[in-house]
């Protein structure tokens, strides 16, 4: 088993509804694939205490909360004070996923931006990573992005990094990493993967996004974080890396930004 090159699955969601009941076996096929730790994303404020307990009772599983774009007109406006609250628990190594959604929800733009300046303020206090999910907003994104970094710095990650080249070259430029989920697998996805590819290599994470998103070949059927390792094979091919220097190379960049993961992992 040592002999698996080792990879994160730096965003996935086991709390959803796919997974009661068989975290022991997701858990174990991940380790057979080298998928040592996994963070699970809690989407809605509420879901916290649930998302929370899972981490809890499992080792490998750590987790982050916030506010998703799609669910911001749907559910109370996070304050800074509580999302600095949750932070304290010492497996809580992320704020979000927070970002921007234009494709279905649109008509909340406005609510959404006001949510994702106080996840950025919580980022910033707290000095964890903020995590991003943003679809068809990559104007607002860079400009919101920049301004707050004006105001003192933060991490990010830009999640399941699928939006175009100009806001991957802002991200970049901002100090932030680029996330590679199963998208960056499919067959018509060779922009994205080039996107990837004019990326520095010490600027990407893999997840999968579970359950959705599932790389070949298990696309269009439930997604797990065994299947990390899947997209990191893609990941390394994308980067002319062999698997094992690629894996590590992912591992190193996980631990620089989730850093509150990686001094866990050491002290546990």
């Amino acid at each position: 088993m040592s002999d698996i090159p080792q990879v994160t699955d730096s965003h996935c969601h086991l709390d959803f509804p796919d997974f009661d009941g068989k975290m022991d076996e997701i858990i174990a096929r991940a380790k057979a694939a080298g998928v040592t730790r996994m963070v699970t994303i809690c989407t809605r404020l509420r879901n916290e205490p649930n998302v929370r307990a899972i981490a809890e009772a499992h080792a490998p599983i750590f987790y982050a909360a916030g506010t998703h774009p799609m669910s911001a007109a749907e559910e109370p406006l996070a304050t800074l004070d509580d999302l600095i609250a949750l932070s304290k628990h010492p497996k809580f190594v992320g704020i979000g996923e927070t970002g921007l959604d234009y494709h279905y929800t649109a008509d909340s733009k406005d609510i959404q931006q006001q949510s994702l300046r106080v996840h950025i303020a919580a980022a910033r206090e707290t000095g964890l990573p903020l995590i991003i999910h943003s679809r068809d907003a990559d104007e607002d994104m860079a400009h919101i992005l920049t301004d707050e970094m004006a105001k003192g710095a933060f991490g990010c990650v830009m999640h399941c990094y699928s939006s175009g080249p100009e806001l991957a070259k802002t991200a970049v430029d901002l100090g932030f990493f680029l996330s590679m989920s199963g998208i960056a697998t499919f067959p018509r996805s060779q922009e994205v993967r080039d996107i990837f590819a004019a990326a520095p290599v010490d600027r990407i994470l893999v997840e999968t996004d579970a359950p959705y998103l599932a790389p070949p070949p298990h696309r269009g059927r439930r997604n797990e974080p065994a299947y990390t390792a899947l997209t990191a094979q893609v990941g390394a091919e994308v980067f002319g890396m062999d698997y094992p220097d690629f894996a590590a190379q992912t591992q190193a960049n996980f631990d620089r930004l989730f850093s509150k993961a990686a001094q866990y992992r050491v002290l546990a």
